[in-house]
Order: C-alpha cells, then sequence, then structure tokens
C-alpha cells in the first residue's frame, strides 16, 4: 500500500471520527431525552438524563465537537423532530425550558479566548492515567469541571430565560430549581468517573 493510499484513509478514519463523535452525542441527548423525565414540584422543567449526556460530551470531546453535537441537537428540535424533553420540538426553544436547552451550547463546550465563558471542556484539563494518583485528581478535575459547566453556566441561562419567559422573579425560579442540584451532582460523579475510564478511547 502506497504511502498516498495509507495517508488517504488515514485521513478518511479522522474525518469519519471528528463528524461521527458529534453525530453519536446528539443522538445520545435524543435517546436521554425520550428515555423519560421526572417532574419537579415547581416548575415546569423536568429531571431527564441530557445533562448526563452533556457532561460526557464536555468531558470526552474537544469544544468543537461537543459544540457540533449540541448545535445538531438544537438544529433537530428547532427542525421539528420530537427530540426535546416529552417529545416536544422547536416550541421547547421559546418555553420555560428555552434557557436550559440553549444553556447546553456554552455549558458544555469552550468557546476560544478572548471569551469570558467558563465551561466544562475548557476547564477539564488533559487526562493523566499513567498511575492511580494521575488518574483520581483527572476524576476531581472532571468533577469540577462538570459542576461548574453544567451547575453554573447551565443553571444560570436556564434561570434567567425561565424567569422572563414566565414573569416570575429570578429568586423565586431558583429556588425551585434547587430540586435539580442533588440529580445533577450524582450525575457529574457518575460522568466524571467514565470519562476517566473512557479517556484512552476518546
Amino acid at each position: 500500500m502506497s504511502e498516498r493510499t495509507v495517508s488517504t484513509a488515514q485521513r478518511g478514519r479522522m474525518l469519519a471520527s471528528t463528524i461521527g463523535k458529534p453525530v453519536l452525542f446528539a443522538v445520545l441527548m435524543w435517546l436521554a431525552s425520550a428515555a423519560g423525565e421526572i417532574s419537579i414540584p415547581g416548575t415546569p422543567v423536568p429531571i431527564t438524563l441530557q445533562t448526563f449526556v452533556m457532561m460526557l460530551a464536555g468531558l470526552m470531546l474537544s469544544w468543537r465537537q461537543a459544540g457540533s453535537a449540541v448545535v445538531l441537537y438544537l438544529a433537530a428540535g428547532a427542525a421539528g423532530l420530537p427530540v426535546f424533553a416529552g417529545g416536544a420540538s422547536t416550541a421547547a426553544l421559546f418555553g420555560p425550558s428555552a434557557g436550559f436547552l440553549i444553556g447546553f451550547l456554552p455549558a458544555g463546550t469552550a468557546t476560544p479566548p478572548p471569551r469570558p465563558v467558563i465551561v466544562t471542556a475548557l476547564l477539564r484539563g488533559k487526562a493523566r492515567l499513567d498511575s492511580a494518583p494521575h488518574a483520581a485528581l483527572t476524576a476531581v478535575r472532571y468533577f469540577g469541571a462538570s459542576l461548574a459547566g453544567n451547575l453554573v453556566v447551565l443553571y444560570l441561562f436556564g434561570i434567567t430565560i425561565q424567569s422572563m419567559v414566565m414573569h416570575v422573579p429570578f429568586t423565586t425560579v431558583a429556588i425551585a430549581s434547587m430540586g435539580f442540584v442533588i440529580g445533577d451532582v450524582i450525575k457529574a460523579v457518575v460522568a466524571s468517573l467514565a470519562a476517566t475510564g473512557l479517556a484512552k478511547l476518546f
């Protein structure tokens, strides 16, 4: 096999990986919403596994790939496909859940400097798995990045826009949204451990 053929094959595999990973995570986000939801009293936004998938995307993909996955997912919903929680589509982008859906993009990805967005993919750093202590530190760093991106950034977007859409004070929406926190912390722990274990594959 010639060097040109090998190079072409390598480029083909790289292209497939570059395109395939965002598509995979976009599909996983849809499956996470299709898996079901849990309603929280006092808020119209349900609990789903979407934030868990977003944490994995931010921890396992480059910011470009993670961003592409979110854009694909949101575009599918905007086009009318029932990919959001409860089988919703376009209308969800203008309802109480809009802030959380739109917030997926900065929460799970990183925009290049100088934009001051603190997000999962930017904070996670490089995985070090050459020893047990380094792997443990990687998991801890991943956990912190997940909390920063998917609790701080995502909640800020979600609560602010929900407050505006529903004409309810920010504080009221924030208090009602606290029911999500424990679940999201657990998701962050699981996502961090999973991403650390799968780091060599991605």
